[in-house]
């Protein structure tokens, strides 16, 4: 079958079959994988969003058995949803939430492997040879060597961590610590036309510069590679990195679309340009309680009492369920966070999510002092 190749070139999320973070065990009976899985995901879940994936077997080591329906169940309190098909994009889709994902790797395939020495499995583990590609760890069952083909076949195993079956604990911990904890990257949310102010916002100047160039100097202190988001006419008049809107006329969400597209990655804090307020102890206060497992971290805002999405963490989970609203007609990043699974955090200083809009709330702030 020919290949569609006609498509613009974007840059692609780095996601295996399954998920950012896949391990596929394999080498080993089902019944065994089932068993090892169950106690890691036990004592990820504590932290981690763990999915399993696995054939629907019959008995452990049976052949899978095919979903013949799909189904929706709504027990009110609990939704369970069942798919007679998924393809490789949807099941993407599906689990684009789930920090690590454990893969029966008699079954399924995955982009890192943890393999299995076990006695009644080498001509099995020799068929898929071809299938370990990345070996990330060894687990030795029933105390059986690492096989002599595997160790010509793959010359760096010996730099390979090794465990011992009954060791779920460190399993556990080195699965944890492999898991990837996406780049923060910054964007400065300058593009606004500021029509209530009357003139640019991001030009002004609270701080003895003007305000863009002064927030876009606190990422820079806090260690983040940041640009200035902007519209595509603003870019010649800007000299730091820019990334235009590429989603034009949605505001403060298509500008972190166009984040996203330029990195999907990556982790963005966006902050507005016109938060005076803002400063180094906001960033760490907001960086220090980063929790990447959600779809973003956010301060509450008292006024609105919502968390408040202009000055925020968006994990590149965020990118695809930004989309999914998109696509229902939503273009509020504040509403994505309510309906998404976001780290709420308190402000420390309870003025810093006050913005300026108007030459009104622009006049209050004609004493300096009031800028801490």
């Amino acid at each position: 079958m020919k290949k569609h190749q006609k498509h613009a070139k974007l840059t692609r999320p780095i996601i295996g079959n399954f998920g950012r973070n896949e391990f596929a065990f394999v080498g080993a009976p089902c019944g065994d994988i089932q068993v090892l899985c169950q106690q890691v995901i036990k004592q990820l879940s504590g932290s981690k969003k763990v999915a399993y994936v696995d054939a629907d077997h019959a008995s452990a080591d049976a052949e899978p058995r095919n979903l013949t329906y799909t189904e929706l169940t709504d027990k009110i309190t609990f939704k369970q949803v069942n798919f007679q098909e998924v393809n490789e994009f949807q099941q993407r889709f599906l689990l684009q939430n789930e920090d690590v994902i454990l893969v029966n790797g008699n079954h399924f395939q995955a982009d890192k492997q943890i393999v299995f020495i076990h006695p009644k499995k080498e001509a099995s583990l020799k068929k898929r040879i071809n299938q370990l590609t990345n070996i990330q760890a060894i687990i030795i069952c029933d105390k059986t060597p690492v096989f002599d083909w595997l160790n010509k076949a793959i010359p760096q195993l010996s730099e390979t961590p090794i465990f011992n079956y009954s060791e779920n604990e460190k399993i556990t911990a080195f699965i944890h610590n492999e898991i990837n904890i996406p780049t923060l990257r910054g964007l400065v949310l300058a593009g606004g036309k500021s029509a209530r102010m009357g003139e640019d916002k991001g030009l002004i100047d609270y701080h003895g510069k003007p305000q863009r160039e002064y927030v876009f100097e606190l990422l820079e202190k806090a260690g983040i590679e940041s640009f200035m988001s902007c519209r595509q006419e603003q870019e010649s008049e800007i000299s730091f990195p820019t990334i235009s809107d590429k989603f034009v006329g949605m505001g403060p969400f298509g500008a972190i679309l166009s984040a996203f597209q330029f990195d999907p990655n990556a982790a963005w804090l966006v902050i507005a340009c016109d938060l005076p307020f803002a400063n180094e102890s906001t960033l760490s206060q907001l960086i220090n309680n980063r929790n990447a497992s959600k779809v973003g971290t956010a301060f509450y805002n008292p006024e609105t009492e919502f968390p408040d999405p202009l000055l925020t963490i968006y994990e590149p989970k965020a990118y695809a369920t930004m989309l999914q609203f998109l696509a229902l007609g939503y273009s509020c990043p504040r509403k994505v966070l309510i309906n998404s699974e976001t780290e709420i955090i308190q402000l420390t200083d309870s003025k810093v999510l006050r913005n300026i809009n108007t030459p009104e709330e622009r006049e209050t702030l004609t004493d300096k002092n009031q800028m801490g």
